[in-house]
This record gives structure tokens, sequence and C-alpha cells, in this order.
């Protein structure tokens, strides 16, 4: 609303010293600028709304794995079973608090470090309890998931952490607010404020970027993942 003020009080000084070369000229510079925002809006929302699909089917990827791994250990000797299948229990406990913890980055990188200990340690107990069953099949299926499991602890880690560079968001915010300025320069030439056309522009640009920050930055926007972290409690849920 400021820029679209500044530019209409700009634009208003423009038509009072010389009416007709107040808009000469303007309709390429309008259209390039305009175009540009557009391209730039749709790029950001697109690449936000990507990511935001990626971080919530891993959180599913993550829950089948551990499912299925948490299975294959009724393979293993039965005296192995029980500290293997605690491990696990505790393990979700730790990564569903990961997430809980968000967006407090401190704790939740001291919630990593403990689920971190507690994959080393189901794979020691994991990898002695195949070799004490000593069978090459059982070893693949148990093992080989386990490490699935703990191999997707960095995808999702990183798919966190992924967004573009910070210059990209203050070009994007920079270009709406250098757009709302030209708008506010073309509506001047009323003496009168459009306020319908204003607070429309305004809010909808306001609204586009709300959108695409609260998509890439899923865990503490209105718009978030948290829904799909309930498959990995009903997980948990069944490791009785």
């Amino acid at each position: 609303m400021v820029a679209l003020e500044a530019g209409w009080r700009i634009g208003r000084v423009r038509h009072e010293r010389d009416p007709s070369a107040a808009t000469a000229g303007t309709g390429a510079v309008d259209g390039a600028i305009f175009g540009l925002m557009g391209l730039l809006l749709a790029f950001t929302f697109s690449g936000a709304a990507s990511r935001f699909e990626t971080r919530r089917s891993l959180i599913v990827e993550e829950s089948n794995t551990i499912g299925t791994a948490y299975l294959r250990l009724d393979l293993l000797p039965a005296e192995r079973q029980s500290k293997l299948k605690e491990d696990f229990r505790q393990y979700v406990d730790a990564r569903l608090a990961i997430y809980r913890a968000l967006p407090n980055i401190e704790l939740a990188k001291e919630k990593l470090r403990q689920s971190a200990e507690i994959q080393s340690r189901i794979w020691s107990r994991a990898v002695a309890a195949t070799k004490e069953l000593n069978n090459p099949a059982v070893t693949s299926l148990v093992l080989s998931n386990i490490n699935d499991m703990i191999d997707i602890t960095l995808t999702r880690t990183m798919a966190i952490q992924t967004h573009p560079p910070a210059v990209i968001f203050v070009f994007l915010v920079v270009m709406v607010l250098a757009s709302a300025l030209l708008a506010g320069y073309n509506m001047s030439a009323t003496k009168v404020r459009n306020w319908t056309y204003r607070i429309t522009f305004a809010a909808l640009m306001a609204l586009a970027l709300f959108l695409i920050f609260d998509l890439e930055f899923s865990r503490i926007g209105l718009i978030r993942v948290d829904s799909f972290d309930q498959t990995l409690v009903d997980v948990r849920n069944t490791m009785k």
C-alpha cells in the first residue's frame, strides 16, 4: 500500500508538470517488469509446492521403511528381538520429537543427535543378531531395510533444509514492491485514489508472497506437513 501511494504521488507530480509526457514510453517498461514479476512468482511458487510435496512423500516413505524393518525383526533369534524392538520404539519416538521441536532448531538438533545414537545401537545389535543366525537371506532382508531406514534420515533432513538462495526471496519482494510502485504511478492519471484497485492489488500480492513462504517453510506456517506425521505415529502404535 505504501508503494502504491508513493507511485501515485510521483505520478501526480509528473502529470501536473507535463501531462503528455507523464506516461510516454512507460508501456514497454511496465510490460517487462510485470512480466518478470509474474515469471518469478510462478517459478518460486512452483518450486515451493514441489518441495512441499517431496517432504510429505518422504514422511510416508520413512514410515513404510521403519514399519517394514520392524516386522523383519521377527526373522531374528527370539532372544535378540526384545531389545531391538525396544530400540525401534525409542527411535520412532525420537524421530517424532525432532519435528515436534521445530521451529526450535537447537532442540531439534539435540533430538536428531539422540536418534542417531539409537540408529547406531540398532545397527550394532542387528549385525550381531544376523551373525549369530548365520543365514545370508535373513541378513540381507533385515540389514538392507535397516540401512534404508538410516539413509532416509539424511534425505529428510536435507529436504527440510533445502530452500532457494535468500537472494531470490529478496528479489521477489523487491519486484512486488516495484510493481506496486508502477501500478500506483499508472493510476495517477486521476486525482481520486481508486481504493478498490489498490486494496485488491496489495491483498493479492501479499497473499501470493504469503503462500510461497508458507509452502517453503512447511513446519512453521499455516500450510504444514505435520498432519502427515500421523503415518509415523500409526507405525509407532503398531510396535507393541
